[in-house]
């Protein structure tokens, strides 16, 4: 079989269609969980998620449905401990993320389900992908990044300062429930393609790699996505192509292509950080007892001085010792 005829193939075309759909809705909700600085949220969202797909199993219903009843409910309720921060907190989390993980081994074994079975949910599975599965992975991740956008003074407010965003009259629990709520939806419709134990990597490394390079909110969350839909179709595409010699998940092809782009990125981050100091190089205003009259400055400042000019308003200032000069015959406003 041929590259060409392998995507000619229908699980092919399905996986690619819920690829591009993921990898928008993830990195979409996970540029608001990077900020509030929940980014393994969607790890523990993850592993609670596995008891819906095993009461799916179980029960010959829908894992997927079944799936995101349960971590909705699961979402819904890490938000509210989290809220309640109490000392205690983190330790009922990871209470709570590993207590899912076991009941949905446990509720498979009680079915008479093979353990096994699992593993398509927890590392993803191109072949397992139905055409329902993708409808449904349409429908919920046009609705997580519709909202995402949408809403996004709103969430991006709750998310930087809730103190703020309560002053402004937010319902700040309401927005928190709904990104909780939004992230679960991400994490069960990516279940197919990146697994459920890989899935919070999507939410967050498309998210770290575009902040290297953008200097916005928005412009980050519309590069994350961008390079979401990237890391999908590009870690698809190489487990596809890779499947001729050898036996590779696309999840950890996914994550690790992800990974791979943010190395990339780092340095060209860091130069952009370092231009950007440059530019920049002291503060706009002179500290009030660092002034000195520039009648008592017997030293002309002009464009033969030697001193780095600096633009203020309609003429430049040149920097001497540390202070900020006039030209010679000119004078300085201070802003």
């Amino acid at each position: 079989m041929t590259p060409a005829d392998l995507f000619a193939l229908p699980f092919m075309q399905r996986a690619l269609i819920a690829a591009v759909f993921v990898g928008i809705a993830a990195p979409a909700i996970g540029t608001y969980l990077v900020q509030r600085r929940l980014a393994l949220m969607g790890d523990g969202i993850g592993h609670v998620a596995v008891t819906g797909v095993a009461i799916g199993l179980v029960t010959s219903t829908s894992p997927t449905w079944t799936a995101v009843v349960v971590a909705v409910l699961g979402a819904t309720l890490i938000e509210l401990i989290r809220e309640r921060g109490h000392t205690n907190g983190d330790v009922a989390l990871a209470l709570f993320f590993y207590g899912g993980l076991a009941g949905g081994v446990l509720i498979t074994g009680l079915g008479g389900e093979n353990a096994s079975t699992l593993q398509s949910f927890l590392f993803g599975s191109i072949l397992t992908i139905t055409i329902p599965d993708v409808l449904v992975t349409m429908v919920l991740a046009t609705v997580v990044a519709v909202l995402c956008l949408g809403l996004a003074p709103q969430l991006f407010a709750v998310s930087h300062d809730q103190e703020f965003a309560r002053v402004a009259g937010l319902n700040v629990r309401a927005y928190n429930l709904l990104v909780a709520v939004l992230a679960a939806l991400s994490v069960t419709v990516a279940m197919r393609t990146v697994g459920l134990l890989l899935v919070s990597a999507l939410l967050v490394v498309p998210v770290a790699t575009a902040q290297q390079v953008t200097r916005s909110f928005r412009t980050t969350l519309v590069a994350a996505m961008g390079l979401g839909v990237l890391a999908s179709l590009g870690g698809l595409v190489i487990a596809a192509l890779a499947s001729f010699r050898a036996n590779v998940a696309p999840g950890a092809t996914i994550v690790l292509l992800s990974l791979a782009v943010f190395v990339l990125t780092w340095p060209l981050g860091v130069w952009l950080r370092r231009r950007q100091r440059a530019r920049v190089p002291f503060d706009d205003e002179v500290p009030a007892d660092h002034a000195h009259a520039h009648d008592e400055d017997d030293h002309a400042h002009g464009e033969d001085c030697g001193h780095p000019a600096v633009p203020h308003g309609d003429h430049l200032d040149y920097v001497h010792d540390g202070h900020r000069h006039a030209p010679h015959g000119g004078h300085y406003d201070e802003h």
